[in-house]
């Protein structure tokens, strides 16, 4: 009799489940997505229906291969990727492609068409859910799968038509993407935002103030002859200054009361994604890889490998009662029963939500962050930590505080002081308050009476400007997102990554600026398809789509409605694009050497100006953007060439050059009367064993730059990161990678995937990522 077969999304889930699973199951592993869109064609048929076609995807063969083999050899088939859309639609992918290999019944065996395959999925990856979900299948959702799969057709119809447009108008192999378009013009927007804003100023006052007793205080000026305090000017506060110096300053009310502070729900995907960059600096990618692993299963010793969370792409705050039920016993029995609330905490998941999964909490909550320190890489422990702290506050008792807030009267001003004194730390005791709420909590005020005559220890005034918008954070942006309705959360990690990998937009500082390319594009899709670029639009089309996935719509009438507006639109873009000459974005500049616009272009080293009348001018220049988006022409220096040593065959300087993909190389000064060159060498040999070739660096077609084997293709060995000449001091590995990333610099990292040890340079804080 075979065994009963599991597929699952990713290996390490084959781990995790096959260490709490009877010899009667097999688990194998899809490793992801096993079907897809062609890569180099449309592959939609848009005169029937938007009939996708599906291929399987390069390199997963054997893997199809391998899922079929088992398949052949199991007495049932449960499918079990990941419970979203996404697991759905791989899902639905693998049972059509083992329905297909069993269409034709082999002699003696079932066709695997003739076995039960159905569907289960599970929240959290224990004994316990994987049994449950066993005992109860279910058939593949259509519907869930049809949302999938509109989404995934919607994505490539915006995408190859557009994306044309825009090389032929701005650059070549840069895109276009119904959600990340109109993320990017939720940037560009509020840059034009800042470069548009007029500072105004004002002058806040504030004054430190004493009783008898102790502790002094400040408080801050309020009210001006009954109106707010709008002081705008040096000769303003100079006349305020004079007018309340000498002056009495009496309390004129205090007002005293309990506030209570209740704990925020446990972790969605978004607000996730929103306290680790927050309060841990990750990056939305680094903190759904992090999450995943911990959700799959990490490798704890004697343990064995263990799931740490529940599934982390959810929108809902719900949670099981279990779950509930252990928090409470956690909390009463670890921090005592003052810390647990009079009633079970059950937060309401917001409307429009999909409440299919509980909200991201650990899988069991005994399991404390200190008793993992010591098994996890840093950057799993902290997210771990904070994942298992929100859940734990999200069912205490609130915190409560006593709040002080004093009127204090002086030559008809009022001035205002706030105090807060902390009665109960309730669920802050485990989520506690980061420097920012510290920063922004008032300390205690002294016993203050009204009619009490303060003395004054000092008056403070400060010449202030009103600041613009702040540029997005990670944070910030996913949250505008969320709430804007774009996309969805699961997505986030991909749109932003995708935006700062075209160049679109670049971290500054943590905060996003959008470029002169990624503003560019935005302006060209924002003129030519306001629909598509509308926020409004977009959030709507994924109300449809979550209405397929219920079944309220049907997914071809959806497409037929989008392409009844796009296509249209589209034709007229061409139309009006085509009599724009040229690529390059007028900037008011003229060119000295022939009268005609200097416009930015984007090369392959980023963007320039250049002459609109090339090639019969091929005036180029560099150029700055202040704060105000006004340009300025800066010298183009021209590099002295690094020399390496004389050539062996005409003896003049070796110099190190770039090839037109990017990547550097060593050649004769002497060129072209002499074609001497060779690969620009690293220094590092070869790790693979029994290599004796060096490490050198080339690039790809896309202009991406790597490090691999001289020997090629007799080795194949490559990476991605500068080589390092190092040991790794937890495996041993011959050599490290240095990681370098767009908002903290540089660390190492170890090419071992098993290993995945990480160490900051110095240069940045260590993002953790894998080679």
């Amino acid at each position: 009799m075979g065994k009963n077969l599991i597929i699952v999304e990713s290996p390490a889930k084959v781990r995790t489940i096959k260490k709490f699973l009877g010899k009667d199951y097999a688990v194998e592993a899809s490793v992801g997505h096993v079907r897809d869109l062609p890569s180099k064609d449309l592959g939609v048929d848009e005169e029937h229906d938007f009939e996708p076609k599906y291929q399987v995807i390069p390199g997963k063969q054997k893997v199809v291969s391998k899922l079929r083999e088992a398949a052949e050899k199991a007495e049932r088939i449960f499918l079990a990727p990941d419970p979203d859309r996404e697991g759905e639609a791989i899902a639905w992918h693998v049972a059509h492609l083992l329905r297909e290999a069993g269409a034709k019944p082999k002699k003696g065996k079932a066709a695997a068409e003739e076995k039960p395959i159905t569907r289960i999925q599970f929240n959290e990856i224990t004994a316990r859910a994987v049994r449950e979900a066993l005992e109860h299948p279910r058939d593949l959702d259509e519907h869930l799968f049809e949302s999938q799969q509109a989404r995934r057709i919607l994505d490539r119809l915006v995408g190859y038509k557009l994306s044309p447009l825009l090389w032929r108008k701005v650059k070549r192999g840069i895109s276009a993407g119904r959600v990340q378009s109109v993320a990017l013009r939720l940037v560009v927007d509020r840059e034009r935002e800042r470069q548009a804003f007029v500072p105004v100023e004002y002058w806040p006052f504030r004054v430190e103030l004493a009783t008898d007793a102790p502790p002094p205080f400040n408080a801050d000026l309020w009210k001006v002859d009954g109106k707010n305090a709008e002081i705008g000017s040096a000769e303003a506060a100079a006349a305020l200054e004079a007018r309340v110096t000498g002056a009495p300053f009496t309390v004129a009310e205090v007002t005293e009361k309990e506030r209570k502070r209740d704990p925020a729900p446990p972790f969605i995907t978004s607000t996730l994604q929103q306290e680790a960059n927050r309060r841990l600096g990750y990056t939305a990618k680094k903190t759904m890889g992090a999450a995943q692993k911990l959700y799959e299963g990490v490798d704890l010793g004697d343990k064995g490998t263990v799931a740490l969370i529940t599934y982390m792409r959810t929108d809902s705050v719900r949670i099981a009662d279990e779950a509930r039920e252990a928090a409470k016993n956690f909390i009463v029995q670890r921090l005592g029963p003052e810390f647990y609330p009079e009633k079970p905490r059950v937060f309401r998941t917001k409307a429009g939500a999909q409440d299919a999964h509980e909200a991201i909490r650990p899988v069991d909550v005994n399991v404390t962050p200190e008793e993992l320190a010591s098994h996890l890489p840093a950057d799993l422990f902290k997210l771990y930590k904070l994942v298992w702290q929100r859940f734990v506050a999200s069912q205490m008792a609130p915190a409560r505080f006593w709040d002080t807030q004093a009127a204090v009267e002086a030559a008809g001003t009022l001035w205002r002081a706030k105090g807060e004194r902390l009665l109960f730390p309730g669920f802050l005791k485990v989520w506690g308050r980061d420097e920012e709420e510290e920063d922004a909590a008032s300390g205690r005020l002294p016993k203050l009476e009204q009619g009490m005559v303060l003395d004054v220890r000092k008056l403070h005034k400060e010449q202030k400007f009103t600041q613009p918008p702040p540029r997005y954070t990670e944070a910030t942006l996913v949250k505008e997102l969320e709430e804007k309705g774009i996309g969805r959360p699961s997505t986030y990690a991909a749109i932003i990554s995708t935006l700062l990998d075209r160049d679109y937009v670049r971290l500054e500082e943590r905060r996003f600026a959008p470029s002169e390319l990624g503003a560019t594009v935005s302006d060209m899709l924002a003129a030519h398809f306001a629909s598509l670029m509308d926020v409004g639009f977009t959030a709507r089309m994924e109300e449809m789509l979550d209405d397929v996935a219920e079944g309220k719509q049907d997914w071809v009438a959806l497409l037929k409605d989008f392409t009844g507006d796009f296509y249209p639109t589209l034709d007229k873009a061409q139309t009006e694009m085509a009599g724009i000459k040229g690529s390059g974005k007028e900037t008011g500049i003229t060119c000295e050497l022939c009268g005609k616009p200097m416009v930015i272009r984007f090369g392959k080293n980023g963007e320039f100006l250049g002459c609109s009348g090339y090639p019969e001018c091929r005036n180029v220049k560099d150029f700055t953007r202040n704060a105000q988006g006004e340009i300025t022409i800066t010298q183009r220096v021209e590099e002295t060439p690094q020399v390496v040593g004389k050539c062996p065959e005409c003896g003049k300087d070796m110099v190190v050059k770039k090839s037109r993909t990017g990547s550097r190389f060593i050649a004769c000064s002497g060129y072209p009367a002499c074609s001497n060159a060779r690969p620009f060498g690293t220094g590092v040999k070869c790790p693979r064993e029994g290599c004796t070739g060096e490490l050198v660096e080339k690039s790809s077609k896309r202009g991406k730059v790597f490090y691999s084997c001289d020997q090629y293709p007799k080795c194949d060995y490559a990476v991605w990161d500068w080589p390092v000449v190092k040991p790794c001091p937890q495996c041993g590995s011959p050599i490290m990678v240095r990681k370098s990333t767009r908002a903290r610099g540089e660390h190492l990292a170890c090419p071992n995937a098993k290993c995945r040890y990480t160490e900051n340079t110095g240069s940045g804080e260590d993002e953790g990522q894998e080679s």
